[in-house]
C-alpha cells in the first residue's frame, strides 16, 4: 500500500513543481542549483535533483522562463532564469485554481475520514 501512497505523492509533487518554480521565479532570478536547493529546503516538493532542469526547459520552451548565462568574478559561468509576463500570468492563473481545488480536495479527504470514523463506530456497537 505505501508504495502506492508514495507513486501518487509523486505525481502531485510533479504536478505542483513547475508553479513552485515559477513562484521562487517571481521573487528574484536563480540559477539551477539555486532553484533544486530552495526547493529541496521547503521539504517534500522535490523528488529528485533531475527533475529540475528538464522542467526549467520546458518552462523556457513554453515562454514561461527566460534564460541568460552570467559570469561573476572568481566564480564559473550560470544560466539564470527569470520569470516571463506569461509566467506571471500562469503564475496567477494557477493560484486562483489552487486554492479552489486544495480546499475541494481537503474536503473530500475530512469527509472520507468522518465516514470511515463513523463506519468503524457502528461496527464497533453491533
Amino acid at each position: 500500500m505505501f508504495g502506492v501512497v508514495e507513486g501518487e505523492l509523486t505525481e502531485l509533487r510533479r504536478g505542483v513543481l513547475g508553479p513552485c518554480v515559477l513562484a521562487l521565479l517571481e521573487q528574484r532570478p536563480r540559477f539551477g542549483l539555486e532553484l533544486v536547493r530552495d526547493l529541496a529546503r521547503a521539504g517534500g516538493l522535490l523528488t529528485s535533483d533531475g527533475t529540475v532542469y528538464p522542467l526549467l526547459n520546458r518552462l523556457r520552451d513554453a515562454g514561461l522562463v527566460t534564460s541568460e548565462w552570467q559570469v561573476v568574478e572568481g566564480e564559473r559561468p550560470r544560466r539564470y532564469y527569470s520569470i516571463t509576463q506569461a509566467g506571471r500570468a500562469s503564475l496567477v492563473a494557477f493560484r486562483n485554481e489552487w486554492t479552489q481545488f486544495a480546499a475541494t480536495v481537503s474536503q473530500v479527504l475530512r469527509e472520507g475520514a468522518a465516514e470511515a470514523a463513523d463506519g468503524a463506530v457502528k461496527g464497533r456497537s453491533r
